[in-house]
């Protein structure tokens, strides 16, 4: 008979009998852990419309690639002798697991078990799962439900003193930053989300929330009655409110959407910034004609056109992920694929501010070029800019600080680039379509217009005099306004290489399939060398 390399005999290892009854103990405690808060709090969970969050792990991740780490952690109670006969875990279920065959670290809040709140919480499990992900370079995703801070009034009681926040060493705020700028970090507010919570909702490439169920606050109704509003939490931290401030990118229906746009938002990118992101498969003809594309845009530049059709065009079919719609609006932001290779697209918006740059769009542009820089996607503009929003309010909002922060940022990024005028691009605002200190892809559409600043409303003031003079100031005005609108042909630009290429919007899209596929050997990982900040 073979030997086991032990020494023993196959069949003759009686190891699994020796050690039952701490296998015994194991399952035991396990079967404890996945009860969670208790059935009645479990009840009450599912009455509220809202999954528990082990059922949310098993539907987010592929099936059966959940790995848990730490599921006995909690606190238990002992009878005499020393059996254990409860135990109620910690508030933090976390593990790895994969995400359409590629792994990643999971992490979510049990509300079953205090709310979700860190009176329940074990600070080190909490954090373990933010150095999991980025010890093994992994994306992470959390699914948060709670405040998952400092705890609640009465921890003052059970602590028996009350918690100085920020002490050296005191995990979160570092390695969240630490993340930003090394994997892919998503989170799911899937309740009622404040205080470090809602930081944790904040400090993330997307984040989700789902409408009526979810809220984020920094301090909820109790607490903001105080100072004399009395708000619900929708009101004062629902959807509406939080994806309209930018506080989240998207609300959807459902949990199951939330999970479903997370599958879909990591596809576009690697596991972390040592790798490239990934290319599927084309299916679209990168050489797929665009007869009428031109037509969408209208003669009359007083007239607004709808982007999203365009982009649907140009980038390869079903492609397109759009990110923040409700937040700076006259700006579109979202990945998409060329000829298989995901890129990050910006596209203005003329529906919104005729597509002007807003200090919240400036804001949404810089988030999203510095996670396209982080990850290495190249980015395809296009752009149809009038300039800087103008009046009071763009004043009050400080405008152009923001906008020339987004300016930096695009300057500031060493990614493939490729600009697009579709129509306008005037001012400030209308130069900072590429960044202007190195090589990038660029064309014009023949329906683009461009200048210092638009003809519209500035006429009058260059030729003031020439009217005061003028027999017929009306007639006067429309002499000059056809003489400039001749010079501002785009052909007239082109003729000194002002611009490089001025092209026929149908071959658009194999122009674009040909940047990705030159952009794609380019690419460079590692980190950037700057930091990526929420």
């Amino acid at each position: 008979m073979l030997k086991h390399p032990t020494g023993v005999a196959p069949g003759a290892y009686t190891g699994a009998m020796t050690w039952q009854p701490e296998l015994d103990e194991l399952e035991r405690r396990r079967l404890l852990a996945e009860k969670l808060g208790g059935e009645d709090k479990i009840e009450r969970q599912h009455k509220g419309g809202r999954l528990t969050v082990r059922e949310r792990i098993d539907e987010l991740l592929d099936p059966s690639t959940f790995e848990e780490v730490g599921g006995l952690a909690g606190v238990c109670q002992y009878d005499d002798d020393g059996k254990i006969i409860e135990h109620l875990p910690a508030n933090c279920v976390m593990g790895r697991g994969q995400i359409g065959g590629r792994p990643v670290v999971v992490t979510g809040d049990d509300f079953t078990i205090r709310g979700g709140s860190a009176d329940a919480a074990i600070a080190i499990k909490a954090h373990y799962p933010e150095e999991m992900a980025k010890g093994l370079r992994l994306p992470i995703v959390r699914l948060i439900e709670g405040s998952g801070g400092g705890g609640s009034v009465k921890t003052i009681e059970t602590k028996g003193r009350s918690n100085l926040p920020g002490g050296f060493g005191s995990p979160g705020y570092h390695i969240w930053t630490e993340n930003l700028a090394t994997v892919p970090v998503v989170g799911l507010g899937l309740g009622s989300v404040a205080g470090l919570g809602a930081a944790r909702l904040a400090a993330t490439h997307y984040s989700i929330m789902v409408k009526e169920l979810s809220a984020m606050f920094v301090a909820g109704p109790p607490i903001v009655s105080g100072i004399g509003e009395d708000l619900s939490k929708q009101e004062l931290g629902g959807h509406v409110i939080q994806t309209r401030a930018g506080g989240v990118d998207e609300a959807v229906d459902t949990e199951s959407e939330a999970f479903e746009r997370t599958r879909r938002f990591l596809s576009y990118l690697p596991n972390s910034v040592y790798d490239l992101p990934p290319r599927v498969e084309p299916s679209d003809d990168p050489n797929r004609p665009l007869v009428e594309i031109a037509n969408l845009i209208p003669r009359d530049k007083r007239k607004v056109y709808k982007m999203r059709p365009i982009i649907d065009q140009l980038v390869d079919r079903g492609s397109f992920f759009e990110m923040s719609k409700m937040y700076g609006r006259s700006t579109i932001t979202g990945f998409a694929r060329l000829n298989g290779w995901p890129v990050a697209l910006i596209a203005s918006d003329p529906y919104f501010q005729a597509g002007a740059w807003t200090a919240a769009a400036c804001q949404k542009i810089i988030r999203f070029v510095d996670t396209a820089q982080t990850f290495h996607l190249p980015v395809v503009y296009l752009e149809d800019c009038p300039g800087f929003l103008v009046g009071l309010e763009a004043e009050k909002a400080g405008t152009i600080r923001q906008g020339v922060r987004a300016m930096s940022a695009i300057n500031q990024s060493t990614i493939p680039w490729c600009s697009i005028i579709v129509r306008n691009a005037y001012g400030v605002a209308g130069a900072a379509h590429r960044p202007t200190q190195r090589y990038s892809v660029r064309y014009a559409w023949v329906t683009a217009r461009w200048g210092s600043l638009p003809l519209e409303g500035g006429i009058e003031a260059a030729y003031r005099a020439d009217l005061d003079a003028a027999e017929d100031p009306i007639a006067k005005l429309e002499e000059i306004k056809d003489r400039l609108q001749r010079l501002q042909s785009p052909f007239r630009t082109a003729e000194p290489f002002w611009v490089e290429d001025i092209i026929d919007p149908a071959r658009t899209r194999k122009l674009l399939c040909d940047f990705a596929d030159l952009a794609a050997p380019v690419r460079q990982a590692g980190p950037s060398s700057f930091g990526m900040r929420p």
